[in-house]
């Protein structure tokens, strides 16, 4: 039928206890809420909501304008070559005896970036650590600005789980404070597939096995903020006992 409706689909995992977060926030993009698949640790959410067709006037528009555009392009990219073969027959023979510097010199930016980010120092992540939205926006703010670099501060695991059908690499949420399953404020931070031995423990009494409401000072790597699941990821550098 021509008027018959079509719908795209997308399928979200989820933590348990974050569903309705997640619900939401896929509600307010447009999406439809269609069912949930319930596991033991997880959860699977299904949406849907309609496609939007695209005018074929819209479409034949589009192949011609990339058609035109390859041919500037094509243009273009010869007489570049041409060009740069020109000034290479022009260069002097001395220029190309020329060596760079063996010695680098150091920059601001270099020291800037291994700092680690701690509360302490830096303003912006005190603040993170105190939000109590794990889907503000303030999450992908600061992973944007500071994905790559080194954040350190006393949090506590939330929640373990197996990763997949693994018996030995987990899914690690971690929040800031000491309350553990318990906790209420800040990012929903995650190490997602690693091992014990990947978590680097350190301190003076290093655990053989850990748990939810384990109490550590995590040093970690920023990585990307899922704003589908508000989960803020991070990789690990060193656990340290409290």
């Amino acid at each position: 039928m021509a008027d018959e409706i079509k719908y795209e689909y997308k399928t979200v995992q989820t933590v348990r206890g974050t569903d309705g977060l997640v619900i939401s926030k896929m509600q307010k993009d447009g999406w439809e809420f269609v069912e949930q698949s319930q596991g033991t640790l997880r959860s699977t959410l299904t949406f849907r909501r309609p496609k939007k067709p695209l005018p074929w006037p819209l479409i034949g528009a589009a192949a011609a304008g990339l058609a035109v555009l390859a041919i500037v392009i094509g243009t273009a990219t010869a007489l570049s070559d041409g060009d740069e073969k020109k000034d290479e027959s022009t260069k002097p023979a001395a220029a190309a005896s020329e060596k760079p510097s063996a010695t680098p010199t150091p920059t601001t930016v270099e020291s800037t970036a291994a700092e680690v980010i701690t509360p302490e120092n830096s303003p912006e992540f005190a603040r993170l650590l105190k939000t109590a939205d794990t889907c503000d926006d303030a999450n992908a703010d600061f992973a944007t600005k500071h994905e790559g670099q080194t954040i350190a501060f006393n949090g506590s695991i939330v929640h373990m789980a197996p990763h997949g059908d693994y018996d030995t690499r987990y899914d690690f949420l971690l929040g800031p404070g000491d309350k553990g399953p318990n906790t209420t404020v800040g990012p929903a931070f995650k190490f997602e597939d690693v091992n014990v031995l990947e978590l680097k423990l350190t301190g003076k009494e290093t655990p053989a096995t850990v748990g939810a409401g384990d109490k550590f000072r995590f040093i970690a790597e920023v990585g990307e903020f899922n704003a589908v699941q508000c989960l803020f990821h991070l990789d690990p550098i060193s656990t340290e006992t409290r």
